[in-house]
């Protein structure tokens, strides 16, 4: 019988080796492959003030005929497509991370938003669509006087 001397750094470098394997596999998952019928999922930010909603999609190196705005059913639907430039025979990639295809994003309307009063403009590669809230959701101020 051979007697192994207990070493606790070999222990510690497993458990590292293990936590190290569990992260890798996360960030390799495909992060913007969610629906199967999308290329790339582009990013959103949905900010709220008194009169309106607005997104901000990133689109950028978009050309604004290649995105679509549609309201349906109290969902709006933004869709597009980001086409890859064509490619240069004499060009060899060393490396390349943008991602190129179609995407669809869909958003519940909430019921304080007129689905006929929403506006969108697409400039500096951001698409900014502002709903407009209806007269009856928007608050009111009411003075209060000091008798």
């Amino acid at each position: 019988m051979t007697l192994v001397r207990y070493n606790p750094n070999r222990v510690l470098n497993r458990i590292s080796q293990d936590f190290d394997s569990v992260l890798d596999s996360f960030f390799r998952a495909p992060v913007f492959k969610n629906d199967a019928s999308c290329d790339f999922m582009p990013r959103v930010d949905i900010v709220e003030d008194k009169e309106s909603i607005n997104l901000h999609v990133e689109l950028p190196g978009m050309k604004k005929d290649d995105i679509k705005v549609l309201v349906e059913d109290g969902v709006l639907r933004i869709s597009g497509e980001r086409k890859q430039e064509s490619e240069i025979k004499d060009r060899n990639y060393i490396r390349a991370e943008r991602i190129y295809g179609s995407f669809s994003r869909s958003f519940t309307l909430p019921d304080n938003v007129e689905g006929d009063n929403i506006s969108a403009d697409y400039k500096d590669g951001v698409l900014n669509v502002t709903l407009r809230k209806l007269e009856k959701a928007k608050p009111k101020e009411i003075a209060v006087q000091v008798k």
